[in-house]
């Protein structure tokens, strides 16, 4: 049987693509534009996040290139990406349209209006110079998704497991978007002035990525160094899109599904408690080091945890 209902299911995909869906706008965005003023490095700019969206063997097979009007259609509107801005809107959608009779008549009203303003758009975007726009009003909806959902949905283990997943996802992105970023160019410190104004741009980029660079900017009066943007974004207890943020909202998700469920799924409670730990007691200079890759450990954390939520809940026994 299934252990719980379908409606915690749905909602926590829905929390799941939401935010995925921000979290693409966001990048896509920022790097489309820095792409545009240094033509020459493009590739340097795009490479990390085609990683992060699962590499370019898809988007090589359906457009036969990899360049930034690829790439843009690719995460923006192709729904043959699982993981492209109309298609996370998409799945949000078909989990929300399951729970119409459960879910707050605006959260439906709010998802259904983003599906139909942004999961039939093609590159006629890219060919009115149109791409700030859409990326805007995904994240824009994203952030109105969740407003509503904040006020409106009761706080029962529903709410919990929206939060989880929303958390989960956002963990996560971060993670990837620092591991791609310190590969390569960006390990490396280069003190020649034209190599490091574009190591400069790029920590940039990776900031407002994750709409994190006016909140560096106050909190941090050191300019870009590499590592005290990691140490921001890693473990920064304040700034809600930090891993250390994330993993502590995750964990305090968890302890309420815990609530509902007594003592059945300790392992799961076990495993947020533990990477809430780490990054509270880690410093940043060990999850950087080359010789203990903690980047890829976190994100094995999250992933263990999003794998144990799935097995102890979703799935039929």
């Amino acid at each position: 049987m299934l252990l719980l209902s379908r409606l915690a299911e749905n909602l926590y995909w829905i929390g799941r693509y939401i935010e995925r869906a921000e979290n693409t706008a966001r990048l896509l965005n920022v790097n489309y534009y820095a792409t545009l003023e240094n033509t020459s490095r493009a590739r340097e700019y795009w490479k990390p996040l085609l990683e992060l969206m699962g590499g370019d063997a898809g988007l090589r097979a359906k457009y036969g290139r990899v360049d930034a009007r690829s790439i843009s259609a690719w995460m923006a509107f192709d729904r043959d990406n699982p993981s492209s801005i109309a298609s996370s809107i998409a799945h949000a959608r078909e989990n929300a349209r399951g729970l119409r009779d459960r879910i707050p008549s605006e959260m439906w009203e709010s998802v259904n209006r983003s599906y139909l303003s942004l999961c039939f758009e093609n590159e006629a975007v890219l060919d009115r110079d149109g791409l700030f726009e859409y990326c805007a009003s995904a994240r824009d909806s994203a952030q109105f998704f969740f407003g509503i959902a904040f006020a409106t949905l009761p706080r029962d283990e529903g709410w919990s497991f929206m939060r989880a997943g929303q958390m989960l996802e956002r963990g996560d992105n971060t993670l990837r978007v620092l591991r791609g970023r310190f590969r390569g160019v960006d390990a490396e410190v280069d003190t020649h002035a034209t190599a490091r104004a574009f190591q400069d741009q790029r920590w940039v980029s990776v900031l407002k990525g994750l709409s994190a660079f006016e909140a560096y900017r106050k909190r941090v009066h050191s300019g870009l160094e590499p590592e005290n943007i990691a140490e921001f974004l890693l473990l920064d207890e304040y700034f809600p899109r930090s891993v250390r943020y994330s993993a502590e909202n995750l964990n305090d998700a968890l302890m309420q599904i815990e609530h509902w469920h007594p003592n059945q799924h300790p392992e799961i409670l076990r495993l947020s408690r533990w990477l809430v730990a780490r990054l509270q007691y880690k410093e940043v200079e060990d999850i950087l080091n080359e010789e203990q890759p903690s980047l890829e450990e976190l994100i094995g954390d999250f992933n263990r945890i999003g794998a144990a939520i799935n097995a102890a809940y979703f799935e039929e026994e």
